[in-house]
């Protein structure tokens, strides 16, 4: 394993040192052109914070794409140049349009028509999600457009997901990063059965995002002295989406019975993002109760509802990477154990002990600061 991983290394190192060494130059940039989120009634900062981070999130991203293709060990990946590149492009207009969404609004259909061209361009660039396997079904290798369809509705989905869950200091960046950590170690059990190839894209832009989000939490985490914006979440959001499909719907490697539970390339991703994919499901169902639009925002997503339990900034985050954490090791640990179970009793007590903090942690701590100070 530690082989594998350390390949990576210098990715993941550029994309991290280019992204927190231009971090502060786009803060500075944000102020200077006026690029600066002032706070409102639907946000939770009280300062104007600029809002150019996805830039420096992009550079830092471009740069371990660029390290890796001077890199012999991915020499494989490169030589047929159309699926890096498309991903590079498709990143490139991801980003634009967000971007563009920050400094002038864009209307919810256009975002979406952006969303769809960034992944029209991963599919023709080859990143698209050709097989799919069904529980007991066997796999399912799909026809062009039905390909080109289920990818477009997957960036779409990742876009959102990120989106959504980007309201608190650090906390986009964080679930990405460990997400992305999470990823790169799936994708080592994957190389290891045989099920990723040393061509496929995947592990790359997952170490790459890895890198420029470590690089980016510095400034970004509470309090924040930069926002990545729509810019920076629609492009996480995007690389997310890559690197799944790149993972999981590239490849027909077989399992059968027990074994498709600890290796489903499709299914594993999406529990390793279940936190900001739980809060995306849980807000559409929300807003269509009440017949709102999708599209309009409220303060109702889980770390809205845990600062109302009177969690902080900080430790609702915090509560929120520990999900990701333990969701990403409860699904990772069986890919690693060949299937025994022996530790699903320690994880399902862990978020058992979340759940019970979550819910009482900030009133037992609020009593125990009123008993100290009537003391």
């Amino acid at each position: 394993m530690f082989e594998y991983l350390r390949q990576f290394l210098p990715v993941i190192g550029v994309a991290a040192l280019v992204t927190v060494l231009t971090t502060p130059l786009f803060r500075r940039l944000s102020f200077r052109i006026g690029a600066v989120q002032k706070p409102d009634e639907r946000r939770v900062h009280t300062q104007p914070t600029a809002l150019l981070g996805g830039a420096a999130i992009l550079l830092g991203f471009l740069a371990g794409l660029l390290v890796a293709w001077r890199t012999s060990d991915f020499a494989a990946v490169f030589d047929i140049n159309t699926v890096p590149v498309g991903v590079a492009l498709g990143a490139l207009v991801m980003f634009a349009v967000g971007q563009l969404d920050d400094l002038r609004e864009v209307s919810p259909p256009a975002k979406i028509a952006g969303t769809v061209l960034s992944a029209s361009i991963l599919s023709i660039a080859g990143v698209s999600i050709i097989f799919f396997r069904i529980p007991f079904a066997g796999l399912l290798s799909l026809s062009p457009d039905m390909s080109t369809l289920l990818t477009v509705l997957w960036v779409i989905g990742m876009t959102t997901a990120i989106n959504y869950v980007d309201g608190l200091d650090g906390l986009a960046a964080g679930i990405v990063a460990i997400a992305a950590a999470a990823l790169l170690l799936y994708c080592e059990r994957l190389t290891d059965v045989g099920a990723v190839g040393a061509d496929n894209v995947g592990p790359i832009v997952a170490a790459a995002v890895l890198g420029a989000c470590v690089g980016f939490l510095p400034h970004n985490f509470h309090p924040a002295k930069i926002f990545m914006g729509d810019a920076g979440a629609l492009l996480l959001g995007l690389l997310m989406a890559t690197a799944t499909i790149a993972v999981g719907g590239n490849t027909d490697a077989q399992f059968s019975g027990q074994t498709f539970f600890f290796f489903a390339p499709l299914f594993i991703p999406l529990l390793i993002l279940g936190v900001p994919i739980f809060d995306t499901a849980f807000s559409i169902l929300r807003r269509a109760r009440r017949g709102a639009g999708v599209t309009v925002a409220d303060k109702d997503h889980l770390h809205h509802r845990l600062m109302r339990l009177g969690h902080g900034q900080r430790r609702s985050v915090l509560i929120l990477w520990t999900w990701t954490v333990l969701l990403s090791a409860m699904v990772l640990y069986p890919t690693y154990n060949q299937g025994r179970g022996d530790l699903y009793i320690p994880f399902a007590m862990a978020a058992a002990a979340l759940v019970l903090y979550s819910l009482f942690g900030a009133g037992i701590r609020a009593r125990g600061e009123v008993e100290a100070d009537a003391d």
